[in-house]
Parts: C-alpha cells; structure tokens; sequence
C-alpha cells in the first residue's frame, strides 16, 4: 500500500469510497489504490460506527461500487450535472 498519500489525497479518497456511484475501479485508477486497501483506509480513518455503516451500504445493493454490479446505462465517474474536476461543484438550476 502506498503510504505515501498525502492529507488531500486520503480526504479525496474517503470522499470518493463513500459515494455510491463511485466505483472502486476510479479510485484503483487514480490512486492505485485496491478496494481491500480503500476498506483499510476506511477503517482506519473513519469512527467505528460510520466505516460499519459505509460498509452496510456497500455490501447492500443500494450502492454501485463495483463495476460489474452496476448497470450497462452507468458509463461514467461523475454525475452528468457536475462540471469538470477543477471546479467540483453541481449547477444550480
């Protein structure tokens, strides 16, 4: 594991593991990361009841962590409202 990371890099990760439409894939691409070292990361970084509800979640169906449990429709990271990486923010409407 990549010991490596930097405060940023560690926030962007946990924030990415707890969407649900992120898969473990984008976060294993940008930071190389695997989804047992996510889990490991989770665990060590987040309170005791939040990582077993993030993994209640992630094991539930609800979310869409994994590719091949998502559907074909899904071919992107981002939600379509967001703009590019830079800026982060939804629109308003």
């Amino acid at each position: 594991m990549n010991n490596m990371l930097t405060a940023r890099d560690k926030d962007r990760i946990i924030e990415m593991a707890w969407e649900d439409r992120t898969p473990f894939e984008a976060i294993k691409v940008q930071f190389d990361y695997t989804e047992a070292e996510v889990i490991r990361l989770m665990r060590r970084e987040l309170k005791p009841k939040s990582f077993r509800l993030w993994r209640k979640r992630v094991n539930s169906g609800v979310s869409q962590k994994h590719l091949k449990k998502r559907s074909a429709d899904i071919k992107r990271f981002k939600c379509s409202r967001q703009r590019s990486i830079s800026h982060n923010k939804i629109s308003k409407r």
